[in-house]
């Protein structure tokens, strides 16, 4: 059942403009998939689907692709559109964005994989990034998120 699920979301992220947890669970009782919208955050997480700009100008769900290379430019243009705060503690980083925002963030970080950047932890709103040491923390945040 569960890999029916994924299936299913993965064409309907391809064919619909999915923006939110709440449409996706709807589309899929539609499709007769009883879900919760914790189950479909799992689904989402496991997928590691992100958000791009739908046609109509808004994010929607989307399947990353190899060939999607994530530029520095297009990091700090999606975390302006949705950056509320930062704040750095020796080599971590908390980052505090627009409700449903973090995951795809994170995922652009992962991505683009900074210099001295271990990994990030994320969870609707907020962003934990993990550096190598404090010089590492600082640098990223003056180089690379340019934000606040």
């Amino acid at each position: 059942m569960k890999e029916q699920r994924l299936l299913r979301i993965r064409e309907l992220v391809s064919h619909q403009e999915i923006e939110t947890q709440e449409e996706l669970v709807r589309a899929l009782e539609e499709a007769g998939f009883q879900v919760t919208q914790a189950t479909i955050s799992r689904d989402i997480k496991e997928l590691q689907l992100i958000k791009i700009v739908g046609s109509n100008g808004k994010y929607k769900y989307a399947i990353p692709t190899a060939t999607n290379t994530v530029s520095l430019d297009a990091l700090r243009r999606r975390l302006a559109d949705v950056f509320i705060s930062q704040a750095r503690a020796s080599n971590l980083i908390i980052i505090k964005v627009a409700p449903g925002n973090a995951h795809a963030i994170g995922a652009l970080m992962d991505a683009l994989n900074p210099p001295g950047l271990l990994g990030t932890i994320c969870g609707d709103d907020t962003m934990l990034l993990v550096c190598q040491d404090e010089q590492s923390a600082i640098d990223l945040l003056n180089d690379v998120l340019d934000v606040g």
